[in-house]
């Protein structure tokens, strides 16, 4: 039996909870650089290994959900069929992630405000959000394969995607959790539905100009050529 499943019998949150729950009393109370994987464990009672076993660095106990958050994303997209419309769909998964935060809005407000304050942490959760982006834009381009311009449609609608997802989010954060999220967000995909959703436009096809040849004297006055001009187009 896991340790992490010995917990659950006992009573005690996970040991991964608990290295989070740590973690994060540590970094409201010195600050995230002033903060060790040493102290983290020391705090949750458990040895050097243990954090490692669950997180390969200190970035990691950070954002611990989005590995699971990324995984669920991807199956959900496999698991669509060619009758989905493709835009709603990519939207569909992104809700995912809204989910998550949501799932917790005191975690995601507390780790929100120490990714503004520690520039390490914002790259890399730039970093996450393009892996994001990539699950999106492969779903996008393999629905996409045959379309004229196929790749370059799904790259910028799986950023639209995301760019309208993450400002709907960082609204809903900077309201400290306070705010409807799901409707924020919905708001906000609605916009790239809009643009992007259903079948994209046909091709127009070339078609022939029409010529005028108006024949008029030397020295007509100009009223008398727009006069002709405008009869000979009543007669086209």
């Amino acid at each position: 039996m896991s340790s992490e499943k010995a917990d659950l019998g006992n009573g005690k949150p996970p040991m991964r909870d608990a290295l989070v729950a740590a973690a994060f009393q540590l970094f409201l109370e010195r600050g995230y650089e002033q903060t060790t994987v040493d102290d983290i464990v020391a705090l949750a009672g458990v040895g050097r290994r243990s954090f490692f076993r669950y997180f390969p660095s200190k970035e990691d106990v950070v954002f611990p959900d989005h590995e699971r958050c990324l995984a669920d994303m991807t199956a959900f997209l496999a698991e669509g069929s060619d009758d989905d419309e493709p835009v709603r769909r990519v939207c569909d998964a992104a809700r995912l992630v809204l989910r998550m935060y949501a799932e917790n809005p005191t975690f995601s407000v507390q780790r929100y405000r120490l990714t503004k304050q520690v520039p390490g942490l914002r790259a890399y959760e730039l970093s996450v959000v393009w892996r994001y982006e990539r699950a999106l834009a492969e779903y996008l381009r393999r629905r996409f394969a045959a379309r004229r311009d196929g790749t370059l449609q799904a790259d910028v609608i799986a950023a639209a995607v995301v760019a309208a997802h993450n400002n709907a989010l960082r609204s809903w954060l900077r309201s400290d959790g306070q705010d409807e999220a799901s409707a924020t967000v919905d708001h906000a995909l609605a916009y790239v539905q809009s643009a992007f959703g259903g079948a994209p436009a046909p091709l127009a096809e070339s078609q022939p100009e029409d010529v005028v040849v108006v024949v008029s004297r030397r020295g007509a006055p100009l009223w008398r050529v727009v006069q002709e001009i405008e009869s000979t187009l009543g007669r086209a």
